[in-house]
């Protein structure tokens, strides 16, 4: 009877710790495998890392920006400008110079042509404006003295012009006067005009006196460009001498009367004389208007 009772109480053990180890392995098998703590503070010390480095880190400069470590130069010859016929270029220490222009552009199109003041026509204005450095700095491809004044009478091909008669001539300031004023009323209609100068055509249109004085100022102060020196040289009359030469024959023998003392240069005094004003009504208000940016060589 006693054996019966210890096999009953071992097949009970068996099966108590039967089912034990079967607990044992479903817990092993849905437990959730937990980081290592060396990973954690991996993690921390990397997410710490990135966000100082995100700090520190120094935000790219603009691009005209001056960098301590990466200073831009400027190419002086962006500062300097130079005449017709003359370009920049740096000598051996590096300063800026203006210098002919060694090669024109080779022009096939004959609508480029052009004719100077000796009634010659030229291939293109280029070519005009080399020719005339190249006397004035006594380069070897100056065909002669007489091209150190040369300069571009109008647009085309050289053609025979009418001679302007003396009742011609005689009459021409005073159409010369009206048309300098019918261009600053148009163009202060259009509103291209600068605020000074739209003040002055303002003033013409309710003052008569100045009708004709401050067009005459105001053209003279808008030809005088490179250099601002208080006079206007042959090439500065190219904006109102070349449109008119088809429509006017009389202004190139005009525009020779006004250089009265025969220096190639109109003073704002010439130029009332030879538009028949009164020079006490003329005054130089050309630094009011014009104020130079870019350095002159």
């Amino acid at each position: 009877m006693k054996l019966h009772w210890i096999g009953i109480i071992f097949i009970i053990v068996c099966l108590l710790n039967e089912i034990a180890a079967e607990k044992e392995r479903k817990r092993k098998k849905y437990r959730r495998p937990q980081k290592p703590v060396v990973d954690d503070i991996n993690a921390k010390d990397s997410r710490n890392l990135q966000n100082s480095i995100q700090k520190n880190v120094e935000v790219p400069q603009e691009d005209n920006e001056i960098n301590d470590n990466n200073i831009p130069i400027m190419d002086p010859c962006l500062r300097v400008h130079c005449g017709a016929g003359r370009i920049c270029q740096l000598d051996n220490v590096g300063e800026p110079q203006c210098v002919c222009i060694s090669t024109c552009p080779d022009e096939a199109d004959h609508r480029r042509r052009v004719c100077s003041n000796h009634n010659e026509t030229w291939d293109s204005d280029c070519a005009v404006y080399q020719q005339r450095c190249f006397c004035e700095t006594h380069h070897e491809g100056c065909k002669g003295p007489q091209y150190k004044h040369v300069h571009i009478e109008y647009y085309g091909q050289c053609r025979d012009m009418p001679k302007c008669s003396k009742e011609e001539m005689i009459d021409f300031p005073r159409r010369m006067r009206d048309w300098l004023f019918n261009i600053m009323r148009d163009l202060a209609d259009r509103d291209e005009l600068t605020p000074y100068y739209m003040k002055m055509e303002r003033e013409a249109e309710s003052n008569m006196t100045k009708r004709w004085t401050n067009a005459a100022i105001w053209k003279f102060c808008e030809l005088d460009g490179n250099p601002l020196d208080r006079s206007v040289s042959r090439h500065e009359l190219f904006p109102i001498r070349a449109p008119l030469m088809a429509l006017e024959h009389c202004i190139a023998p005009f525009l020779d009367i006004c250089d009265a003392d025969d220096n190639h240069r109109i003073t704002l005094q010439e130029w009332a004389n030879c538009l028949e004003l009164d020079e006490d009504e003329i005054e130089d208000r050309c630094e009011e208007i014009n104020e130079p940016n870019d350095v002159l060589l």
